[in-house]
This record gives structure tokens, sequence and C-alpha cells, in this order.
């Protein structure tokens, strides 16, 4: 059982800068942001999941506990639970050390919606309720991105232009076969031996993009800072949505050459072909468990402007039984085939054995479960890994791969996706 209380604010812009704040100096935590984006599916402008009173880490484990009538869960699926749903292996370096899932029901939860903090606290945390309201409120939030940097170590990557161009090459070959049809490929940046400040980390590249699907989590040494723009799967009753993003191009440096490129891109063969075969595989996923004939493209190649980059959306739906376990539908649509390929097994099985290092937390989903078994997922992109224990830190980008992909213009793309990591990071340059 968890204790209710809501608060009145009179700054609520002000006040969210000041509980992440307070919530990020509490322990384990994960904080999810939208930014101000509204959508169909928007369900809160943000919260705060503090403490963990029951952790779970594995897909069974996680099936029993979701949509029984139980609590609420918070944590992520790292892209590497696909070795544990498919036949795949993955034999590429792993520094960053994430589970393959990591799920705990906070002792703490606090949810910003409507113009007030509505606090939900498990009872035997519940006398520290009305002490927490009155420290957050009290709190004056600090300048973004003005704390001190860190640094030791310059980011480096494991693919230079040369080594990048040298295997996305040879991938086209299993394309032009009719092995796959599209693949995403992607390269790290890393730096050893560094320390960072991960919330000052995090500000940094929130204020850069101000994505819908922000969220920064600690657990233990390892943190994420997130500035995703994407949503992988929600689901709300027995509705259930995909936004997979493929297809990108810069902003404008003003709104005449912004729209140029706005329409450019919505007229891109080549990028709306990428996000057609990425739309029609998520319906497939979609399908496994969606009433006959409630599979829907509700939004098809849309363009989208975030501060970074102009992106194509396509957003799809499903109708699904009152009685289906939320879990399943994870199981039968993860990773995200914008990050994957199709088709997506085959995919991924090609892409391990061309990349260096394993993906980890990056392309998997951050996200939670409510008690009633609605959920909601991000795609874990433009964002930055951290373990402060091995002192590593880490972000990767990608780009997809299609018969019709010049290699060197993918390169640039990876480069354009990496430049908000690259400052956040306080490094700016290719």
């Amino acid at each position: 059982m968890r204790r209710h209380f809501s608060q009145s604010l009179k700054d609520p812009a002000r006040t969210k800068e000041a509980l992440l704040e307070w919530g990020a100096h509490q322990g384990d935590m994960l904080w999810l942001d939208s930014n101000g984006h509204h959508d169909p599916y928007s369900n809160f402008e943000a919260c705060l999941a503090l403490g963990q009173e029951v952790a779970l880490f594995d897909l069974d484990g996680l099936r029993a506990h979701v949509g029984q009538g139980g609590d609420w869960l918070f944590g992520y699926f790292s892209y590497e639970l696909k070795n544990s749903l498919e036949d795949l292996v993955s034999e590429n370096g792993d520094a960053l050390g994430f589970s393959e899932l990591h799920f705990f029901s906070p002792q703490k939860l606090i949810i910003l919606s409507g113009g007030q903090l509505h606090f939900h606290y498990l009872e035997r945390h519940a006398a520290e309720l009305m002490g927490d309201v009155a420290q957050i409120m009290a709190m004056a939030p600090p300048e973004q991105g003005t704390g001190p940097q860190g640094y030791t170590r310059a980011i480096t990557t494991r693919m230079p232009r040369d080594a990048y161009l040298d295997r996305a090459h040879p991938l086209l070959d299993p394309i032009q076969r009719g092995a796959i049809y599209e693949s995403n490929f992607c390269q790290e940046y890393f730096a050893e031996g560094t320390q960072i400040d991960p919330l000052d980390t995090y500000r940094r590249l929130n204020a850069l993009s101000e994505s819908p699907f922000a969220a920064y989590m600690r657990l233990g040494p390892r943190y994420l800072m997130c500035a995703s723009p994407e949503r992988y799967l929600r689901k709300q009753d027995q509705k259930v949505i995909s936004q997979p993003i493929k297809g990108t191009a810069p902003r404008g440096v003003d709104q005449e050459q912004d729209q140029r490129l706005r329409e450019m891109l919505a007229a891109d063969r080549k990028e709306r072909s990428e996000n057609l075969m990425i739309t029609d595989l998520v319906r497939n996923d979609l399908s496994k468990s969606a009433l006959r004939g409630s599979v829907r493209v509700e939004e098809l190649c849309k363009v989208y402007a975030f501060k970074q980059v102009n992106q194509l959306i396509s957003t799809i739906s499903a109708q699904v039984a009152p009685d289906q376990n939320p879990v399943d539908l994870i199981r039968e649509s993860f990773p995200m085939g914008s990050m994957t390929g199709a088709p997506k097994v085959s995919a991924m099985r090609i892409i391990d054995r061309l990349e260096d290092s394993q993906r980890g937390l990056y392309s998997g989903a951050v996200g939670y479960f409510d008690p009633k078994g609605n959920f909601d997922f991000n795609v874990v992109i433009r964002s930055i890994l951290y373990n402060a224990q091995k002192k590593y830190v880490s972000f990767s980008v990608g780009s997809a791969i299609t018969a019709k992909s010049d290699p060197e213009r993918e390169y640039q793309e990876c480069l354009l996706k990496a430049k908000a990591m690259r400052s956040a990071l306080g490094q700016g340059g290719a």
C-alpha cells in the first residue's frame, strides 16, 4: 500500500529542477522527463522513482509481478536481452556491466502532473513524506550546466572513419543478396580512467536536446544520461502504440532553411524507405498479440523537429486482449526494430559480428509499468552511459544501412547524432 499526498505548485518548472536535484542525492533512482512535449499518449510531465523496495533481474520474475494488481515498477531492458529472447550470442566486450534487465519497485514515487507534485510513498516510508515535501519545496535548483566537468581523458572512437567504411561496405553485400533488407550499424565512443559529474552531464545533454523521453538513472555505480526522442512501446488499457524513428536531417540556421530541410527529408526516397521497412517490421511485431484487424498505421513518415535534428516518425497502434500479459508484448517486439534492421534476427546476427563492443543498455529501453500493467518505454539513444566504479564513460550512435546507402553519408549521419553527447561531455568537433 502507498500513502498519497498532492502539493500544488506556483512554479512547476522551478520545482521540477529542484525535485531532480533533491532526488539525485537520495541513492538509486530513475528520473523520467517529457520536457514539456505533449502527445495523445502523454501521461505526466516528469516523475522520480527512488529506492529499491523489490528488485527484479529476469523476465519470468518480471512477468509474475506485472499486471497482477501489484505495484509500480521502473527500470530497463538492455539490448543484450535479445540473447535470451532469440538464438543469439554476443562475443564483443562489455565495459559498462549493465545487466540484461533491471526493474525495481520504488520506495518513494513522486509524479509532476497538472501543476502538482503527487507523492506515492510505501507505508513504511510514509513518516518521511512531509519532511521530504518541505525539503523539495525549500530547495533552490542549481543553474543548469554550470558544474565542474572533471574529465581526465578525451573521448575516442573504436571505429574511426576508415574502419567504419571498411565494415559498412561489406554490410551492403547481405542486403544486395536479399539476406536482410536493412541494418542499423552502430559505433561506440568512449573514455577510460575518467570521472564525470553524471547529474551535471545529464543537465547539459537535456538542455541541448529537450527530448520527450529523457531519463536520468543511477543504479549503484552505473548511470544513464538519456535524451531520447523515440518511444519504443506504450500500453494504455487495451491499446498498444509504437513510434519508430528512421530518417534524420540537420536543423536549419533559420526558419526558411529549416523548412526546406524538412521538406527534403519528407521527400527523400532513401530515408522514407528506411522508415517504411521498420514500420512494416513493427506492424509485424505488434500483430503477434493484436486482436485480428486492429493493427493500423496512424502516422507514416511524419517530420518532427527536435533541437538538434529533424526526424521521420511513424506511429503504429494495435488492440490487445484485456488478459494479455504486458511482458509478453515486450518479448514479442524487443528490441525496437529501428535499432536492429529487418528481418530482425538476421540483422542482429550480422551487426554483432561487425560492431566492436556490446551495446548494453544502448538500443535498449527505459521506462515503467504501472499497477494496472500499463507501461511506457523509450528507446535508449542519444544517451551517455557511465560506470563510476570502472571510470568508464561511453556513448554510441548508428544509422540505417540499406541497398541505397552511401557509407560516407551514413558516417556523417553518425557524426551529426554524436554532436549533442560530445558537447554535453565538453568535447566539440567530430
